[in-house]
């Protein structure tokens, strides 16, 4: 459990999307049992600007999905924002289909969602090739608008929990194509606030940024220094350094079971590198549906 302080204050914690999106279903997971209100925004870019000129303020932000793969532009920003990674979560992605309470499956002619819940769907989609499909920008905003409007005839595609919050009626639970499918989010604080909110019990995770020299076997020499330390690399994602060609900046998350010999780790890989960031250590997340 994460702890704020003393005195257990609401948690304020910066999403992007609205009320009974996938992030605010994250986010009172991860803080299950503890007050939170949700400080909604437009854009990530947004989110990390409400983040800096609030001090107590969190954030939570995917980064990557098991099917889609890694936000590779929520990498940049994260890196560019000074935020430090105080925890991460595991959400199960299950969508389901609703419309307004008076309709039923014989009133839908348009299908509302995001794209990628859209594309998520495409099996069950495709045995109804008379619904229309129309992209939004959010999937529980598409239940909000159709909602608020009194869209008759349209349908939106999101998490279950949209339909009790915006009135709607849920047709059919479970439509994703992949039951499988899990996205990782990362709960974000600023450094200075960063011990007062990090679980203290089992810190086993660590996520780092770093470039290296333009040689020959740069990288694999980082990559034998973590092995010789034991540390577990679960994941290694590079992006191009803008204006510097064929050089990348690597991203890279690394479990393990001692913190001191992380440390050590640490310690010898930054001779190694021409820049390197700790993003953040903290505990590995647990998976929910």
């Amino acid at each position: 459990m994460f702890w704020y302080n003393r005195h257990n204050r609401m948690k304020r914690i910066a999403i992007q999307g609205i009320e009974g999106s996938f992030h605010d279903i994250a986010a009172h997971r991860f803080f299950e049992g503890e007050q939170v209100e949700l400080v909604c925004c437009d854009t990530f870019e947004e989110m990390f600007a409400r983040l800096k000129a609030e001090k107590d303020l969190l954030g939570l932000m995917a980064i990557e999905n098991t099917i889609a793969g890694s936000l590779l532009h929520n990498y940049e920003l994260l890196r560019e924002s000074g935020m430090t990674i105080v925890g991460e979560h595991k959400l199960r992605i299950k969508h389901s289909i609703m419309c307004l309470p008076d309709e039923d499956w014989k009133d839908i002619t348009e299908v509302n969602s995001h794209p990628v819940a859209l594309m998520q769907c495409r099996q069950f989609l495709s045995r109804h090739p008379e619904f229309k499909k129309v992209e939004t920008v959010d999937t529980a905003g598409a239940a909000a608008d159709i909602s608020r409007e009194r869209r008759h005839g349209h349908a939106a595609i999101c998490h279950r929990d949209a339909a009790d919050i915006y009135g709607m009626k849920v047709l059919q639970e479970g439509i994703e194509t992949n039951k499988h499918n899990f996205t990782r989010f990362l709960v974000l604080a600023q450094p200075e606030k960063a011990q007062a909110i990090r679980s203290t019990r089992h810190i086993d995770k660590a996520s780092l940024v770093f470039t290296l020299p333009h040689e020959e076997g740069s990288l694999s020499a980082i990559l034998s220094v973590l092995s010789f330390y034991k540390l577990n690399l679960t994941k290694i994602q590079s992006l191009p350094i803008i204006g510097q060609e064929w050089q990348y900046m690597f991203y890279i998350d690394l479990s393990f079971n001692d913190e001191k010999r992380y440390r050590q780790a640490l310690n010898a890989i930054t001779p190694l590198t021409r820049e390197l960031k700790q993003l953040g250590i903290y505990e590995d997340g647990k998976q929910s549906i």
